[in-house]
């Protein structure tokens, strides 16, 4: 099975805890339907990404990078690679570049939320279908910024910096509330 196939699967399958999430489902969703390159860089006018909230394991810290293009802190992500299996896989491989932390795990298998925002990538992109997970980092685990990120930094949950954006405030909200 390939990602875009594996994508489409789980989103057909997941079930969003709002009508907003599943108003976005459904676009990923036809995203998918109509173009086969739709969990590609190339794909357009939007395509699929995949993303990790990374926090510690009790939940009250999460790291976020300072992403280089946006100024932005932060979740962990970008584009899906043809050698990722799932969605998962590609949160989960972004994550680690990104931050430098080996041996994260995924709090659920399946996505914690959806977001679509304008796209930073260019070449006619428009928007970023993110799927979004929850990351737990293992005990004592050390970040790195990689190239894509100014810095990286642990944050208290319920303290975001004010550099940071509603979409990062809701994922983080939502991980908060999984059991």
């Amino acid at each position: 099975m390939t990602v875009h196939e594996s994508a489409y699967e789980q989103l057909l399958h997941w079930a969003p805890l709002s009508p907003q999430q599943d108003d976005l489902r459904h676009e990923f969703l036809h995203c998918l339907a109509i173009h086969e390159n739709g969990c590609l860089r190339s794909g357009r006018p939007d395509h699929l990404t995949a993303s990790a909230l990374v926090m510690n394991a009790d939940r009250t810290r999460v790291l976020l990078c300072l992403h280089r293009k946006v100024g932005l802190w932060l979740q962990f992500g970008g584009h899906i690679e043809t050698e990722d299996q799932t969605l998962a896989d590609a949160a989960l491989r972004e994550a680690h570049e990104e931050s430098g932390i080996a041996g994260l795990t995924l709090l659920d298998a399946s996505p914690a939320r959806l977001d679509r925002h304008s796209a930073p990538c260019g070449g006619g992109a428009k928007h970023h279908l993110d799927v979004q997970f929850v990351a737990v980092a293992p005990a004592g685990a050390e970040p790195m910024a990689s190239a894509e990120s100014l810095d990286v930094a642990w944050f208290e949950a319920d303290a975001l910096p004010d550099e940071t954006d509603d979409a990062v405030r809701a994922l983080v909200n939502d991980a908060l509330s999984q059991p």
